[in-house]
């Protein structure tokens, strides 16, 4: 049996309630409430589990639309008094494994539509955005070689991004191991040099004063041996 999203009034009863006996649950619905505007309407006839990730769901101007449309939104959620502190999204198809294109093709496509939602984020945050830091991460890097179908596979290293008027900015930390073929992780991945969770622990820590031992404990369970990346922020 499907359950059906609760009416407007209901979500409200509900969170009346709960603000007198359950504030913490009530809170987290809060948050919930808050963000339901920026998931995607669903369209008419169209089961939740066939929906695919939002890129495939059209061409390149309407993922550039989508991806502005949900960043500006989270933004907004972001910058009021009363809102988060930190937020998450997801922005799905960049499994580039055929037809790449990095000049003129899909991956191009994609980076113009992430350029743009980080532009819609800066703009929808106004003044927030001096004390704001957007971390841009992928749970894995590419080959450093194109593959058959001129696209490249899932390999080892990647790039992190950080934007945000709150960051020290304009530098590139990396200490660079090089691509011939004897410098490369198995003979086909750029070598990992550097944890990420060093940079998120660095960010965590200087920018919302996270500390250390929970940082070890509990955001990043076993890590007491990562250092925090230093001087990230201003």
């Amino acid at each position: 049996m499907a359950l059906r999203d609760g009416a407007g009034d209901t979500q409200a009863r509900l969170l009346d309630l709960y603000r007198h006996t359950d504030p913490e649950l009530a809170r987290v619905m809060e948050d919930r409430m808050a963000l339901a505007p920026l998931t995607p309407a669903r369209p008419t006839g169209v089961r939740p589990q066939d929906m695919g990730p939002a890129v495939q769901l059209g061409n390149i101007n309407l993922i550039k639309s989508y991806f502005a449309e949900v960043a500006g939104a989270a933004g907004k959620v972001l910058a009021s008094a009363d809102g988060p502190r930190v937020g998450a999204l997801a922005l799905d198809g960049w499994d580039t494994h055929a037809n790449e294109g990095a000049v003129t093709g899909r991956l191009a496509n994609l980076l113009g539509a992430l350029d743009g939602a980080l532009a819609a984020i800066e703009q929808s945050m106004g003044p927030a955005w001096q004390e704001t830091v957007v971390a841009l991460i992928t749970e894995f890097g590419r080959t450093a070689r194109i593959n058959g179908t001129d696209g490249t596979d899932h390999g080892t290293a990647t790039v992190a991004l950080l934007v945000g008027g709150a960051l020290k900015g304009g530098r590139v930390i990396a200490d660079w191991p090089g691509l011939k073929e004897v410098d490369l992780h198995d003979k086909r991945d750029l070598k990992a040099t550097a944890d990420l969770r060093a940079v998120l622990k660095g960010l965590l820590r200087d920018h919302l004063r996270v500390e250390d031992r929970v940082l070890a404990a509990d955001v990043f369970p076993g890590s007491a041996g990562v250092m925090a990346m230093e001087g990230l922020v201003g």
